[in-house]
């Protein structure tokens, strides 16, 4: 079984700073990409960011220049700082995986609970 934890979320002023977590952990054979998906009320889910296993990223337009993905060395682990943050930040941010659980399988997306993010006056 595969489990996506997150940690990071809350409120913040515009302007203001937030990392959000996300661990991986249970039994698999590689991680493709992680990434950070993110859902505001009435509006469907979008990508934020996303790390392959080469560390080549990709951002969505809105973010480029104010967040940063990264992940630890064991690549198990994937981080999101969010500088600049606007009101229109605010969403539900989802981390997702990309994993392979066994050698010569098809890879499969999981994803976390989510995690609040507020930003606001």
């Amino acid at each position: 079984q595969v489990q996506l934890v997150e940690s990071g979320g809350g409120s913040v002023q515009p302007g203001g700073s937030l990392r959000l977590s996300c661990a991986a952990s249970g039994s698999f054979f590689r991680i493709n990409a992680m990434g950070w998906y993110r859902q505001a009320p009435g509006k469907e889910r979008e990508l934020v960011a996303r790390i392959f296993s080469g560390d080549s990223t990709n951002y969505a337009d809105s973010v480029k220049g104010r967040f940063t993905i990264s992940r630890d060395a064991a690549g198990n682990t994937v981080y999101l700082q969010m500088n600049s943050l606007k009101v229109e930040d605010t969403a539900v941010y989802y981390c997702y995986a990309r994993i392979l659980r066994y050698s010569g399988t098809a890879p499969y997306d999981y994803w976390g609970q989510g995690t609040q993010v507020t930003v606001s006056s």
